[in-house]
């Protein structure tokens, strides 16, 4: 399964990537929908918004009264982290109900406007951000929300900047042009890029650039520190305590980053037949978290993965015990 994160300031057009996405074949969970279906009538989430800020929030027929819950939240950030401690884990609770329905093949794509303010970057092997010019997302604003361009810079200022979302942005859309020239810009990255990346994923192996350049092949492409950094943040995140250092290496040479033991890998030797064990079991579970993060191992080798995303050949190697193999 290729899990990608989706998102995109307000107005930028990451709805009409995402319905592209879909079209294409990609499984689609909207956080926006969800926000709003665990709070539906009825749900133990609206129950806890009620007792949080009072039946006022309620509209007539019982439903939530967004706009009542919006004049309440807005511009108050204890008020908003409340909201937030509310709807975030349900909707990442059926969020990953809706991952583990999806298919072994999928490729699931997460639509989440508050990514990266919610810290949620890591979990994906790819990020997306669509991005748009602030003038023409404010002109959007006013003409399909019928929005004031003072409300529509407010709605902006109080998201993330386009420089914090191209931080975590492994592909930035530009949508600055018409329709059909964002969609044309999709069916490309899909063809070129996700077909591909989930063809390796399936087959348990790098993408063909990673398992040339971690055979010592010139890839054309050497990592620069963002993409180092993002995928050092998917191992930590996919392998969790078992992970401990993930180092990048100097220079432009194989492996860029290598990966260390944690604190609960591997477990107490009593003998040499224990050690080699423990150590077995260490390089096991550091294999896994890796692969998991999108990085399988290379074909023949021992201990070197390398990404199975084509555009991004990262390479890694998996220290073991005391050595580096």
């Amino acid at each position: 399964m290729l899990r990608i994160g989706l998102t995109g300031g307000i107005a930028a057009g990451k709805s009409l990537v995402a319905a592209r996405l879909q079209e294409r074949g990609a499984v689609l969970i909207d956080a926006d929908r969800l926000a709003r279906e665990v709070v539906a009538p009825g749900t133990d989430g609206l129950a806890a918004v009620v007792d949080a800020f009072g039946s006022g929030v309620l509209a007539g027929d019982g439903s939530l009264d967004r706009p009542a819950l919006g004049a309440v939240v807005f511009g108050d950030d204890g008020a908003r982290a409340t909201l937030n401690g509310i709807i975030h884990p349900r909707v990442r609770a059926e969020a990953a109900r809706r991952i583990a329905a999806a298919p072994h093949d999928a490729v699931v794509v997460q639509d989440i406007p508050l990514l990266v303010e919610t810290g949620q970057a890591e979990a994906f092997m790819l990020v997306i951000v669509v991005q748009a010019p602030a003038e023409a997302r404010v002109r959007r604003m006013i003409e399909q929300r019928g929005m004031s361009a003072e409300d529509a810079r407010a709605r902006m200022a109080a998201q993330a900047s386009d420089a914090e979302r191209a931080a975590v942005a492994d592909v930035l859309l530009t949508n600055d042009g018409s329709v059909d020239a964002l969609t044309d810009a999709v069916d490309r990255f899909w063809d070129e890029r996700i077909g591909p990346f989930e063809a390796a994923l399936l087959a348990g192996r790098p993408g063909e650039r990673g398992n040339a350049r971690a055979r010592g092949a010139d890839a054309g492409w050497s990592p620069d520190d963002g993409v180092l950094a993002r995928a050092a943040a998917r191992i930590r995140r996919s392998g969790g305590d078992a992970v401990g250092a993930v180092e990048v290496t100097a220079g432009d040479g194989v492996p860029d980053l290598v990966v260390s033991p944690g604190s609960t890998a591997g477990g107490a030797a009593g003998n040499d037949d224990d050690a080699l064990t423990a150590e077995a079991s260490t390089g096991d579970a550091l294999a896994g978290a890796v692969t998991a993060a999108g990085y399988p191992p290379v074909p023949g080798s021992d201990g070197l993965h390398a990404a199975a995303d084509p555009a991004q050949p990262v390479v890694v190697r998996i220290r073991r015990g005391d050595r580096t193999p």
